[in-house]
């Protein structure tokens, strides 16, 4: 196969722990022809330093390079714009600072593409490691098998849409390989959500008419530790960023639901911040029985989308029920 550029793209911030790893995962590519993109979203500490002295070494492994910096923190979106807007080739890789790509990551995606020509948007499997990236402390593998409940390949980009407004399915998200003229075609990432940068693109390519593809082999190693932003470790029943998510969910997710579970989204939430209020975000056995009691069986839509299920079952193909 003749060999594409493409562009691996390092977002990082406050990095420097594990970033130099990051960078010898791409330098490691068995797919030679790669520029090499570091977005740095004004850390604290010394990534860029680190990234300008790794590159420095290993510029030659690439056929181009480039850090990109700026004064002052603007949130992962944005990041991710930037460097997408920077980029060179038809195809991207981004990487998080501290997550590293399998030697074949590029090389796999590239052929899956090969494959498959109206594939844009492209996931595979994550392998899950705590803290270290060793056989050892491997915890498993994301998805364990082919995701049906997104990625069948009888699923239309509107199924997919539907199915991701009813929750955000997608455990994959670090296998994310992106075609940059479709990244563009929605206007990139959303920057009004600067924490959350994966759903709500989700959600805009899938609206746009962008199916959503995968194949079962893993391609990135995902690194779980106690400064990643979306560490769940300190946390309980939910992450405090989802008692931020009203104002997303109203204006991008609420209105394309039916009443009812619209209805039982927000009732939802309602009792997530009830119980961050109260102090009971907290994962013991009492609070999370608790937490399911008031979610699920004092919640009165619930009781109205089982009897829709019951009927769509029936006969009828509403995808929202069926799920």
């Amino acid at each position: 196969m003749k060999e594409q550029l493409v562009s691996v793209i390092v977002t990082t911030y406050n990095s420097a722990k594990f970033v130099v790893e990051t960078l010898e995962s791409a330098k490691a590519q068995t797919w030679q022809n790669i520029e090499l993109i570091v977005s740095d979203d004004c850390s604290a500490d010394n990534t860029v330093e680190l990234c300008k002295n790794w590159i420095a070494k290993n510029k030659g492994r690439f056929v181009r390079t480039e850090i990109i910096t700026v004064p002052k923190n603007t949130g992962v979106s944005a990041n991710c714009n930037r460097c997408i807007k920077a980029s060179n080739a038809a195809w991207i890789k981004l990487i998080a600072g501290d997550d590293i790509l399998l030697p074949k990551c590029i090389a796999d995606n590239m052929q899956f593409i090969a494959n498959n020509p109206r594939a844009a948007i492209i996931f595979s499997q994550v392998l899950l490691y705590l803290d270290e990236f060793v056989t050892e402390k491997m915890l498993t593998v994301l998805p364990a098998s082919y995701p049906m409940n997104l990625m069948r390949t009888t699923f239309s980009a509107e199924d997919q849409y539907k199915l991701l407004l009813l929750s955000d399915r997608i455990t994959y998200t670090p296998s994310s390989f992106f075609n940059k003229q479709t990244l563009l075609h929605v206007n990139g990432f959303d920057e009004e959500n600067k924490l959350v940068e994966d759903y709500p693109m989700w959600l805009k390519l899938t609206k746009a008419g962008n199916k959503l593809y995968f194949f079962l082999k893993p391609t990135v190693g995902y690194r779980k530790h106690e400064a990643a932003s979306n560490n769940m470790l300190n946390f309980g029943l939910f992450k405090p960023l989802y008692l931020k998510s009203g104002p997303f969910l109203k204006k991008n997710v609420y209105p394309f639901l039916p009443w009812d579970i619209a209805g039982s989204k927000r009732f939802t939430l309602i009792m997530a911040k009830f119980f961050q209020l109260a102090g009971m975000n907290k994962k013991t056995a009492f609070f999370i029985m608790l937490y399911k009691i008031a979610t699920v069986y004092l919640n009165p839509f619930n009781y109205i989308i089982y009897l829709k299920k019951r009927i769509f079952q029936m006969g009828s193909k509403n995808i929202f029920y069926a799920s």
